[in-house]
């Protein structure tokens, strides 16, 4: 029924833009970790560059508007061609709206549903979200997922380990994880600390030099301490990033004072039991040694009232720390890493995540139902 449509069909100059519209589409789409054909994150490509990460993020903003007036010429070219070919100059424009030009590196198009936006409203959000990809992507090569040096995915099948990955990445720059498990703390009490491990990750990646400045940069754009970034939004930004079907999984007592993150695909039945002895029971140890610590604070004559009502006031929240992670512990987690779970990543996050019930931070609208 389609052939038996009139249609005229323009010259041969039709085939070059769109050749053209269709690699710089494919261009964009395999930009972003969601993408199969994601290769590697665009603001740590040697293309882009320069001395600081605010410069290489200026560099790849002006690559990304020059591939969005590009698209936009190509879109309007087409259209002169077809309100040509059908002698339609009196009905139709050729002119196509920015916010029409759907490249997600197009901030007009990405965030078309917002309201009284200006220029510089959508520049502060694309730069944010930049951020938040460079951060997430940090942590796939924190898990072994991607690896700063191969292109693609390394480890993304069921029960894989950290011998796959240096099977295939001998010498990596960037060494992930050694046991699936980076806490999520409001301090740096471990050495994996996500935080430490990010910092880690910046200084392989952009340099020790401008260290301070890179860190700032990223901070003004999230708006936030990095530490507080991940310890209250990663999580919620992932599981959007991914639509609720998140890859990293959240251990997460009922306040939050502990949290911890795995990859579901190096998950194995004793990962529950690596989160509560390796991680959690330390935590808390730790946790009752700064208890004693501040209490010998308040009785030590030499200490002022200033010091000594701090010193009150943060055993009070340890306190508030420990009576949360201690009821996660002998409630939850505990008998959970007794069942030495087993998992099949053939049938979904959907039906493997609420396996683990109250054990991990709640998904809306993540249901086995």
């Amino acid at each position: 029924d389609i052939e038996k449509l009139p249609f005229i069909l323009p010259n041969n100059s039709f085939n070059g833009p769109v050749s053209e519209l269709v690699s710089s589409a494919k261009s964009d789409w395999d930009a972003y970790e969601t993408s199969w054909g994601f290769a590697n994150f665009p603001l740590l490509s040697k293309e882009y560059r320069d001395a600081t990460l605010e410069t290489t993020y200026d560099v790849l903003r002006a690559h990304w508007q020059s591939m969005t007036d590009g698209m936009q010429a190509l879109e309007e070219k087409n259209n002169r061609i077809f309100i040509d070919a059908y002698d339609l100059q009196d009905e139709l424009t050729p002119e196509v709206p920015l916010k029409e030009i759907t490249l997600t590196c197009n901030p007009h198009y990405r965030y078309s549903r917002a309201k009284d936006w200006d220029h510089d409203d959508y520049e502060e959000a694309l730069w944010e979200d930049t951020i938040k990809e460079l951060l997430s992507y940090a942590v796939g090569c924190m898990f072994g997922r991607y690896s700063l040096d191969s292109p693609g995915l390394i480890l993304a099948n069921q029960g894989e380990t950290l011998q796959d990955y240096l099977a295939r990445v001998p010498e990596p720059t960037f060494m992930p994880d050694d046991d699936n498990v980076i806490p999520i703390l409001d301090g740096n009490r471990f050495s994996d600390d996500i935080t430490q491990r990010f910092r880690d990750f910046l200084r392989v990646t952009f340099g020790e030099g401008h260290f301070v400045e890179n860190l700032e940069f990223i901070e003004e754009a999230l708006g936030k301490d990095i530490r507080k970034y991940f310890l209250k939004d990663f999580y919620s930004d992932h599981v959007k990033r991914y639509k609720t079907r998140p890859i990293y999984w959240q251990f997460s007592s009922p306040k939050g004072y502990f949290n911890a993150l795995i990859y579901i695909h190096r998950y194995r039945s004793d990962t529950v039991s690596i989160v509560l002895n390796n991680y959690l029971r330390e935590f808390k140890a730790r946790l009752q040694a700064d208890i004693k610590s501040l209490e010998a604070a308040t009785l030590d004559p030499s200490s002022s009232d200033r010091e000594k009502t701090k010193a009150g006031k943060e055993i009070d929240n340890t306190r508030k720390a420990l009576h949360d992670i201690g009821s996660y512990e002998s409630e939850i987690l505990f008998p959970l890493a007794e069942q030495q779970i087993d998992i099949d990543l053939d049938d979904g996050v959907k039906q493997n995540y609420p396996k683990f019930g109250e054990a991990l931070k709640k998904v809306t609208g993540l249901s086995a139902k």
